[in-house]
């Protein structure tokens, strides 16, 4: 007789119930529970829905909410009790419902639509802890949510509670962010709300019924998909089909769902073929970001969804950072804050200039003085030290040093952001030459988010230095399909050019260099293996031309022999007339 297994899994849980409600009942039973049926109604349900919770049990006054984020659990959490403070202002406090909320991150029990176990345990004896209109946390939602959420967390200690023989940290947290005693783990909360986007149902243009699930499945697809993409707020499914077969005014829907950007798209079958529509807009303008048809057979549907969530989500995510860029430079400088600076340095690090790496590095500085456990931000410290001490062959060690140390931080921070570890990742390769290590954060980034297209293109030619050069190949073409227009694409066309360079294609690698170089005219490595495909096809003279042009846009290069692969191609470098590598430092 075959057991069945036991089905656990990690889930942030969070418990409330009503402060007093035994008191209330007694005193207006009939009035106490209509007014806690229309909180459920108005408010939790689909609050708890936008943040992406799963309400599994409901006793009494008392309900219990599953959220696969920490951080969605607590924002949801803040936004209840202020907007339960804001309601029926006119009621006594004897009289007002209140709510006091537990949330705890832990190992729960599977069974059917229940859960059970230590993480339900410990949400519901937190919830106890905590005051009325309060929130109480455990020390590894703390530990989560901290640098994140903005909030103020108080240290409550180890606390002894009912049933639990070891004590359990806990920390409450002020909803007016001014309690005495608050805790901070920098010297400003610097990193706000993040952009969030809802993806609408798909219009059936069919007059087919029978493609109705698979419209709403498409849409069901890219809010998994885009759901990896750590640094954006996605809005719930039951929130944004809440609109299904209404034709609302779009900036109305963003502002009751609270979004940033809407996604929104249509199918339309014809005989045998799938027509596939997705745009996605920001609200605030109306502004069309980007837009893009599909178009498939009918007989691979399945085949078909999957290729185009991967293609949406690796459109969405540069997109979406690159209009979040265009927002904040409507700011006041005045206005900057970690957040804000970690955008204006992203949008000089794909600029293709070594000044502008030496802007972003600036800016990123400043981000990291406000907020010195920002992972995002020192990856891409990391990434341009990096490009910095390969691409501009006369700098000093200490560049890869530094880039070093801000992989080493993303390391220590356990970011989950996937260009973030692609960033570190090629960093650490580069400075340690452990390729092992480095191609497993690139496996975790692409975990996290199978469309980064950053950890697709870095992963690729981290591959290309470990001697891999199939799986280069294969990453960097996946790359170019998720993004083939984004500059850092450059990365994946060395990558293929790189590995057709060591495999001896050498036709191939001098094509793909050229790629490359159309679209980041001064990517050094793709310059390089286009001089050296040159010399190893014999063509001498068109190699010392094309390295003329090379030193003509970066002029104060020398042959770097810490780079991996180049390193072998010294002598031949140096024939083609590239200036010979300085004392090393």
């Amino acid at each position: 007789m075959q057991t069945q297994r036991t089905v656990r899994r990690l889930a942030a849980i969070l418990a409330a119930d009503v402060v007093g409600y035994s008191r209330l009942m007694e005193k207006d039973e009939a009035g106490t529970l209509t007014r806690l049926q229309a909180v459920k109604r108005d408010i939790l349900e689909p609050a708890a829905a936008s943040h992406g919770g799963r309400i599994f049990k409901t006793i009494g006054d008392g309900f219990l909410i599953e959220f696969q984020s920490v951080v969605s659990a607590v924002e949801f959490a803040l936004f209840l009790q202020r907007a339960m403070l804001a309601r029926d202002p006119g009621v006594s406090d004897d009289n007002r419902l209140s709510l006091r909320i537990g949330i705890s991150l832990g190992d729960v029990l599977v069974d059917g639509d229940d859960l059970f176990g230590n993480g339900v345990n410990i949400a519901a004896r937190l919830e106890q802890l905590a005051d009325a209109s309060g929130i109480c946390v455990s020390g590894s939602v703390f530990e989560q949510a901290n640098r994140i959420v903005d909030a103020e967390f108080e240290p409550l200690g180890r606390q002894q509670v009912k049933n639990m023989q070891e004590p359990v940290v806990a920390y409450r947290i002020s909803l007016s962010g001014a309690s005495a005693g608050k805790l901070r783990q920098t010297p400003k909360a610097a990193t706000p709300a993040r952009p969030t986007i809802a993806v609408m149902p798909f219009d059936n243009l069919s007059g087919d019924p029978a493609q109705e699930y698979f419209a709403d499945g498409m849409a069901e697809e890219i809010i998994t998909g885009l759901s990896q993409i750590k640094w954006l707020t996605v809005i719930g499914r039951n929130s944004t089909f809440f609109f299904k077969g209404k034709s609302p005014d779009l900036r109305q829907v963003a502002a009751e769902l609270n979004a940033r950007y809407l996604l929104n798209g249509s199918v339309r079958k014809s005989a045998d073929s799938l027509r596939i529509s997705a745009q996605l807009i920001e609200a605030e303008s109306g502004r069309q970001l980007w837009a893009r048809r599909f178009d498939g057979s009918a007989a691979s549907v399945f085949d078909l969804q999957d290729e185009i969530t991967l293609s949406v989500i690796g459109a969405i995510e540069p997109n979406v950072r690159l209009a979040e860029i265009e927002r904040v430079k409507r700011k006041r400088p005045g206005d900057y804050d970690a957040y804000d600076l970690y955008l204006q340095a992203i949008a000089h690090m794909y600029e293709v200039t070594p000044a502008a790496r030496v802007a972003a590095l600036d800016l990123i500085q400043q981000a990291l003085a406000l907020d010195p456990g920002y992972a995002e931000a020192h990856g891409v410290a990391a990434w341009c030290y990096f490009a910095r001490s390969l691409w501009e062959g006369s700098l000093p060690r200490s560049y890869i040093d530094a880039a070093l140390h801000h992989a080493r931080s993303v390391q220590a921070l356990r970011s989950e952001d996937a260009s973030t570890l692609a960033h570190a990742a090629i960093s650490l390769a580069m400075a340690t030459r452990d390729f092992d290590s480095a191609l497993e954060m690139i496996a975790r980034a692409l975990a996290i988010n199978p469309s980064s297209v950053h950890a697709h293109g870095h992963g690729a030619v981290i591959n290309v230095w470990a001697g891999h050069y199939e799986d280069a190949i294969t990453l960097a073409s996946q790359a170019l399909r998720l993004s083939p227009l984004e500059p850092l694409s450059v990365m994946a066309h060395a990558a293929i050019a790189g590995a057709r360079l060591m495999r001896g294609e050498y036709e191939l690698a001098l094509a793909t260099a050229r790629r490359g170089i159309q679209i980041y005219p001064t990517h050094v490595p793709s310059h390089l293996i286009m001089i050296l495909s040159l010399m190893r096809l014999g063509k001498l003279e068109e190699a010392r031309a094309a390295a003329v042009r090379f030193m003509e846009v970066t002029p104060s290069y020398r042959i770097n022999l810490r780079v991996p692969i180049f390193e072998h191609f010294g002598k031949e470098l140096a024939d083609a007339g590239l200036p010979e590598p300085g004392p090393a430092t």
